[in-house]
Protein backbone atom coordinates (compact mmCIF):
# COMPACT_ATOMS: atom_id res chain seq x y z
CA UNK A 1 0.00 0.00 0.00
CA UNK A 2 1.45 3.40 -1.08
CA UNK A 3 1.22 6.06 1.32
CA UNK A 4 -1.47 8.12 -1.16
CA UNK A 5 -3.59 4.57 -0.43
CA UNK A 6 -2.92 4.64 2.99
CA UNK A 7 -4.47 8.23 2.74
CA UNK A 8 -7.29 7.85 1.12
CA UNK A 9 -8.20 4.57 2.24
CA UNK A 10 -8.05 5.86 5.88
CA UNK A 11 -10.28 9.06 4.27
CA UNK A 12 -12.79 6.64 3.29
CA UNK A 13 -12.63 5.13 6.80
CA UNK A 14 -13.31 8.39 8.96
CA UNK A 15 -16.29 9.62 6.46
CA UNK A 16 -18.08 6.10 6.30
CA UNK A 17 -17.56 5.93 10.20
CA UNK A 18 -18.69 9.93 10.97
CA UNK A 19 -21.87 9.26 9.54
CA UNK A 20 -22.96 6.29 10.52
CA UNK A 21 -21.96 7.98 14.66
CA UNK A 22 -23.86 11.10 13.53
CA UNK A 23 -27.62 10.01 14.72
CA UNK A 24 -26.00 8.56 18.38
CA UNK A 25 -27.02 10.41 20.86
CA UNK A 26 -29.15 12.56 18.85
CA UNK A 27 -32.46 14.51 21.01
CA UNK A 28 -34.61 16.85 18.99
CA UNK A 29 -36.11 19.86 21.53
CA UNK A 30 -39.54 19.87 22.19
CA UNK A 31 -42.44 21.79 20.67
CA UNK A 32 -41.56 24.46 23.27
CA UNK A 33 -37.98 25.09 22.99
CA UNK A 34 -37.84 25.91 18.95
CA UNK A 35 -36.87 28.83 17.65
CA UNK A 36 -38.55 30.90 14.91
CA UNK A 37 -36.89 30.13 12.29
CA UNK A 38 -35.10 26.65 13.23
CA UNK A 39 -36.13 22.93 12.14
CA UNK A 40 -38.51 21.13 14.40
CA UNK A 41 -35.84 18.34 13.47
CA UNK A 42 -32.40 19.98 14.57
CA UNK A 43 -30.91 18.30 17.23
CA UNK A 44 -30.67 20.02 20.33
CA UNK A 45 -26.53 19.09 21.07
CA UNK A 46 -25.37 17.24 18.13
CA UNK A 47 -22.16 17.23 19.67
CA UNK A 48 -19.95 17.46 16.59
CA UNK A 49 -16.81 17.43 18.21
CA UNK A 50 -17.20 14.54 20.05
CA UNK A 51 -18.52 12.44 17.29
CA UNK A 52 -15.13 13.73 15.14
CA UNK A 53 -12.95 12.97 17.73
CA UNK A 54 -14.54 9.34 18.39
CA UNK A 55 -14.50 9.23 14.71
CA UNK A 56 -11.03 9.86 14.23
CA UNK A 57 -10.31 6.85 16.79
CA UNK A 58 -12.22 4.24 15.04
CA UNK A 59 -10.99 4.98 11.49
CA UNK A 60 -7.34 4.60 13.30
CA UNK A 61 -8.11 1.35 14.56
CA UNK A 62 -10.09 0.00 11.09
CA UNK A 63 -6.96 1.53 8.86
CA UNK A 64 -4.49 -0.67 10.94
CA UNK A 65 -6.83 -3.52 10.52
CA UNK A 66 -6.72 -2.41 6.56
CA UNK A 67 -3.10 -2.26 6.75
CA UNK A 68 -2.53 -5.35 8.42
CA UNK A 69 -4.70 -7.28 5.72
CA UNK A 70 -2.87 -5.97 2.54
CA UNK A 71 0.54 -6.03 4.70
CA UNK A 72 -0.31 -10.18 5.01
CA UNK A 73 -1.36 -10.65 1.48
CA UNK A 74 -4.75 -11.28 2.33
CA UNK A 75 -6.44 -8.54 1.02
CA UNK A 76 -4.55 -6.77 -2.30
CA UNK A 77 -5.85 -3.31 -3.52
CA UNK A 78 -3.66 -3.55 -6.91
CA UNK A 79 -6.26 -3.26 -9.73
CA UNK A 80 -4.67 -6.34 -12.17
Amino acid sequence: MTWFTGIMVYVILWWLVFFAALPFGVRTPEETEVEKGHATSAPVRPRLWLKAGVTTAIAAVLWAGAYWLVKSDLLTLSGG
